[in-house]
């Protein structure tokens, strides 16, 4: 198995140009968000398996976690969505099982992702995505499911309708999938409203080529809390503060 961490991101609404520190960097409680993230699967991944994607200041998120473990690093020079950043990955995929986690979401737990991969694993799927039922308000993508209740294709929240948007099962950006699947990374296209390469357009690409594509829901929507601004710190701290 293979575990890639995207942790690239600048952080823009968390002024890291000002602090001087990327996203992934970021203190809770303490501790940097990367550091949660690591922390959640350290008790069934080895840290060699583990690659982490870097870009803004990604050099200090290197000095800091170098010496903590058997880490492997990859650069995303230029910020052109998840489905690039999974694309500086490639000498590191796996032919099974890779999963895909985002560096900024500090409260998901172990157990809920080796249910994932369990699930992953006994429907043989290809590509499997962790979704979570959540609030209309939500900026994570929306699932959309065909009428036997397969999923279709998820939808940014920019590039959703009005009736879209009103969907509750959410896109958590967990995945796992296999080499087959990380093989049509070279087909994404930029062609929506942030000119970006989606990792979710995947899920489409796999329709086509006729490979088992599923979803696994989640009800705790906590757990795939991003701290994105400096707002999301705040509701962040308060939660583990009353959390024990």
């Amino acid at each position: 198995m293979r575990c890639i961490i995207l942790a690239a991101g600048k952080g823009k609404r968390l002024q890291s140009e000002e602090f001087q520190i990327p996203k992934a960097l970021r203190l809770l409680n303490g501790k940097p968000l990367l550091s949660y993230v690591l922390e959640s699967i350290s008790g069934f991944i080895e840290d060699r398996d583990i690659v982490i994607v870097v870009g803004f200041m990604g050099e200090k998120i290197i000095e800091l976690y170098k010496d903590k473990g058997r880490y492997n690093f990859v650069w995303q020079k230029e910020q052109l969505g998840t489905g690039h950043a999974v694309m500086m990955a490639e000498d590191y995929f796996e032919e099974n099982c890779n999963l895909i986690l985002m560096g900024d979401m500090p409260f998901i737990k172990e157990s809920t992702l080796r249910e994932f991969l369990t699930f992953h694993d006994k429907n043989k799927n290809d590509l499997s995505i962790l979704t979570v039922s959540g609030s209309e308000d939500s900026s994570f993508g929306r699932i959309v499911r065909d009428k036997s209740g397969k999923i279709e294709k998820i939808v940014e929240v920019k590039d959703a309708s009005e009736q879209v948007k009103k969907i509750k099962e959410l896109n958590t950006g967990v995945m796992v999938m296999n080499r087959a699947v990380l093989d049509l990374l070279d087909l994404l296209k930029t062609n929506n409203a942030q000119k970006e390469y989606y990792l979710t357009d995947l899920i489409g690409l796999s329709k086509e080529k006729g490979y088992k594509v599923d979803g696994y829901c989640s009800q705790d929507e906590m757990q795939f809390f991003g701290i994105n601004t400096l707002n999301d710190l705040k509701i962040a701290q308060n939660y583990l503060l009353h959390k024990f």
